[in-house]
């Protein structure tokens, strides 16, 4: 059973590698040792996606008076959301076979162990091990959540992302350890549908690597629909007393005081570790740095033949940049004229309401780069569109760098700002300066005016605020 390419693991990384290969004339094969589509598919961006639009579709419907309609005996049936949401990912799931298949790919089920000599074991579900060899290993087996020393997940009490994505009942309240993407995204949700909601952050604010004005204004919308935040926090030791509630002993490490706080159930998300022990690194001689693999630009790992891609290596463990990454090691594989992934370019998008969604440098780290710098901001509170939707939380704000009038970064939160920030990422691709944005006509009305009247803002232009 030989290969040109051999890609390991079907996440949006694999498959995607694995589809341009088969485009480009490779005889290429995935080894999945669960479900096709990877995490993303079955257990993060898609079924998170569909639980949110049920939330805010709630969410709606409790404030529909303000839009003149009226609504009685609204019920939230948790059952029927799961449901949705597990249904979504089993056709995506039934499209994706069927894309495989479409590109004449291979599938192989099975954990794979890597060999040295571009060599794949794949051990079956009756442990028979079968041998395949290819030209060319990609390897893209992800990652899964973190396990806390002290916060052992029993998938019961104390759970990760996967149990909080098919709970059979609604917990009447619940604690958040980490106040990442994941964190905020099921916040909202649980909270949403009347579950009282307690997060925890290690770092001194919620959303740490957004910049500060985002997890500024995301904290006072979380806070006025009554969530409780604790920022540079810890967890120090729990207890489920006779009640089946937790008690969870809580260390600010700002000020260094301890609390105790009850919770009926406590959902870990404190972020991912790559998925690289027991798959053969060793043996075959991959070198790692803290559990990811070492490669060069073109995902190139130290021993000839042999590459990694998406959350096994550094970078942000997102799925569009594991399809970038991936799309970029075929073609260099090929031989085709491709170029570095820029990593300052990257969008990064929470969907938790109000969305948030950036690119480029924060503030800080323009500064910390040593730019002089621009600022605007343009509130959707100023904006028609935002004020007949009913949805006038949040802003964008830009930072140019005052030299040359570069788009350094852009962060905005509000309703359906991760549908617009794809026009920056292209604008900054493009070099696109300030002058250009500023001559660039905006339809009115749209959420995306918002864009040009923060740069407006910027150079003293601003018109409507």
């Amino acid at each position: 059973m030989n290969f040109d390419l051999i890609v390991i693991g079907s996440g949006p990384g694999g498959y995607v590698a694995a589809i341009r290969a088969s485009q480009l004339g490779l005889k290429t094969a995935i080894i999945e040792k669960e479900n096709l589509g990877g995490i993303c598919l079955n257990w993060g961006c898609i079924p998170t996606k569909a639980l949110l639009q049920s939330a805010k579709i709630f969410n709606y419907l409790k404030h529909s008076q303000d839009y003149g309609i009226s609504t009685d005996n609204i019920k939230v049936d948790l059952s029927k959301i799961i449901a949705r949401s597990r249904a979504i990912v089993n056709k995506m799931n039934s499209g994706l076979i069927s894309l495989i298949k479409k590109n004449n790919i291979t599938i192989i089920f099975g954990k794979a162990i890597i060999k040295p000599g571009k060599i794949i074991n794949v051990i079956d579900n009756n442990n028979n091990i079968i041998e395949y060899s290819a030209l060319h290993i990609i390897i893209a087996v992800g990652a899964r959540s973190k396990i806390l020393p002290n916060l052992p997940q029993d998938k019961n009490k104390i759970i990760g992302y996967k149990e909080a994505l098919t709970l059979s009942k609604l917990p009447k309240s619940m604690i958040i350890v980490g106040a990442g993407a994941i964190g905020v995204e099921f916040a909202y949700f649980y909270n949403s549908l009347g579950t009282k909601v307690i997060i925890l952050e290690y770092l001194n604010r919620i959303l740490p690597l957004e910049d500060e004005d985002i997890s500024k204004q995301l904290e006072l919308v979380f806070t006025k629909k009554g969530l409780e935040i604790f920022t540079s926090s810890y967890i120090e030791n729990i207890n489920i007393n006779d009640k089946d509630q937790i008690k969870v002993n809580v260390f600010n490490n700002k000020y260094g005081t301890k609390h105790t706080l009850e919770t009926e159930v406590i959902l870990s998300a404190a972020g991912i570790i790559p998925n690289t022990e027991n798959i053969g690194l060793e043996e075959t001689g991959i070198k790692t740095k803290d559990g990811r693999i070492i490669v060069d630009e073109y995902y190139r790992t130290n021993i000839p033949g042999y590459y990694a891609i998406g959350d096994v290596i550094q970078g942000p463990a997102l799925a569009h940049v594991a399809s970038y990454e991936g799309i970029t090691c075929v073609e260099y594989i090929k031989n085709l004229k491709t170029y570095p992934l820029n990593y300052n370019n990257i969008p990064n998008c929470t969907y938790c309401i109000p969305e948030i969604a950036s690119v480029g440098y924060t503030e800080k780290q323009a500064i910390e780069k040593g730019y002089e710098i621009k600022i605007g901001k343009f509130f959707f509170n100023a904006l028609g569109k935002a004020v007949a939707d009913g949805n006038t939380t949040g802003f964008v704000k830009v930072i140019f760098d005052t030299k040359y009038g570069e788009l350094l970064g852009c962060h905005m939160i509000g309703n359906g700002v991760t549908e617009i920030i794809s026009s920056v990422v292209t604008a900054r691709q493009l070099e696109t300066t300030n002058y250009d944005i500023i001559k660039t006509i905006y339809p009115h009305p749209t959420m995306s005016e918002a864009i040009v009247e923060s740069v407006n803002n910027a150079y003293d232009m601003c018109i409507n605020m």
